[in-house]
């Protein structure tokens, strides 16, 4: 989602003149966009404010004039805080006002000192943003659901992105018709809850997000649609059911379930017990039998034993997940877990994600290992380091690449004859094989 917003920042400052470098030292203005999940990332935000800095002292010496904006949830949280601490920074705007940057860029050119814009406006960005005008690649992102109501004890989110919020079906076919038009052959449906999605159809009903899959699905030129992130509570029957009815929907799904513990999901307020989730598991692979899962591990949560540990070690095996993501718990100012009791100690933390990450590697050099022999069908949508290199994703995620020209923007059938735990080596399968998008 933050990379959605930021390309969505550079189409609003574009018709003030501004265009993206990639050369930090001729830049006017350095957007960090940021995230404020963990306290390693806002740790980061300061930091890199602080080199920021040294760069807009050099540049003013040169008589160049450069503008720092922090963008995003950090800057939601802490706007007061940054503006305290960095007096570098000119602008903070937080995720639901990045529309009005331009305003914010005349202001801070006129004022001393920030410009702070962390409201929550009556209009939704959406409404104020321009069309797209550049191309992203062969895979573009798609903001269709924002925000979240389910109050995790550990979560920021609800405080820094506000409450569930639905695009219209209209206004997301519109936007995913020019991605196409602009090359996309692929489209990543995000939101904080991308499953509770409940968008306001053509018909006036309320849609889902299958309905919502479906209906993106007609449109000439798209080969394939992902959604990111559920929530176990959310998986609808209409939505495990299009895994197994839907071509142009992929076969993998990353489904957060952060604990195997039912003590300590209750504790999270997850509202889902690890059961629910085998069986909903279970519901997914009878739909589509060949799924690939993705999920979400906290470790050390405020409370949890070694018992509580040990049923997620338990949960990882029975699952088998294709790749998970873990982290130890960092508390997060504001949240309900941050006051809990019973904080677990750092190194007892660092003990069981190190135990944790073992069981995801385990499972991920399984997964990939047993696709070496088949073919898969990869979109390459970038070139690799070594010369001659093509990268590109397969149906299940998974990064592929090949030592052969293979052609960008198109889903190619490729015979895997190499696996590592983050990646396949393939070769095209023929010469012909390509699928036009």
């Amino acid at each position: 989602m933050n990379a959605y917003d930021s390309a969505r920042m550079a189409d609003v400052l574009a018709p003030i003149g501004f265009a993206a470098t990639e050369v930090i030292e001729e830049a006017d203005m350095v957007i960090l966009n940021t995230c404020h999940i963990r306290e390693k990332a806002e740790d980061k935000v300061f930091s890199e404010l602080g080199r920021l800095a040294l760069l807009k002292k050099r540049r003013a010496e040169e008589g160049r004039k450069t503008v720092v904006a922090v963008a995003g949830c950090v800057a939601q949280a802490a706007g007061e805080e940054i503006l305290r601490r960095q007096p570098a920074v000119d602008i903070v705007v937080g995720p639901q006002a990045y529309h009005r940057l331009p305003e914010l860029v005349a202001r801070a050119t006129r004022a001393t000192g920030g410009v702070l814009d962390t409201d929550f406006p009556v209009e939704t960005k959406f409404d104020r943003l321009p069309d797209e005008s550049v191309g992203r690649g062969a895979v573009a992102f798609l903001t269709v659901q924002e925000g979240c109501d389910k109050f995790c004890a550990f979560c920021v989110v609800p405080y820094t992105r506000g409450a569930e919020y639905s695009r219209p079906i209209a206004d997301i076919e519109a936007e995913a018709g020019r991605l196409v038009a602009l090359g996309a052959r692929e489209i990543v449906l995000l939101g904080q809850n991308v499953n509770a999605y409940r968008g306001p159809g053509p018909d006036g009903d309320a849609w889902s997000l299958a309905r919502l899959i479906r209906r993106l699905a007609r449109i000439d030129g798209l080969a394939r649609l992902r959604f990111t992130t559920s929530h176990p509570r959310d998986m609808g029957d209409d939505l495990i059911a299009a895994f197994g009815e839907e071509a142009k929907l992929m076969p993998f799904l990353h489904l957060p379930v952060q604990s195997g513990s039912d003590r300590v999901l209750a504790a999270m307020n997850r509202r889902h017990t690890a059961e629910a989730y085998l069986r909903l598991v279970e519901r997914l692979r009878a739909a589509r039998p060949d799924i690939a899962l993705s999920s979400d591990f906290i470790v050390g949560h405020p409370g949890e034993s070694e018992a509580d540990h040990r049923a997620s070690l338990d949960l990882l095996r029975a699952v088998g997940f294709a790749s998970a993501y873990s982290f130890a718990y960092s508390a997060r100012p504001g949240t309900p877990a941050a006051a809990a009791p019973d904080q677990v100690p750092d190194e007892v933390k660092e003990r069981r994600l190190q135990e944790v990450q073992t069981l995801i590697l385990e499972g991920a050099r399984a997964f990939n290992a047993a696709c070496i022999g088949r073919r898969l069908d990869v979109l390459f949508d970038r070139e690799g380091r070594r010369p001659g290199q093509r990268l590109g994703k397969s149906q299940y995620l998974q990064s592929v690449h090949v030592l052969e020209e293979a052609p960008e923007g198109v889903v190619t059938p490729v015979e895997i004859v190499g696996a590592t735990a983050v990646s396949l080596e393939g070769r095209l399968a023929s010469p012909q094989a390509a699928i036009a998008a």
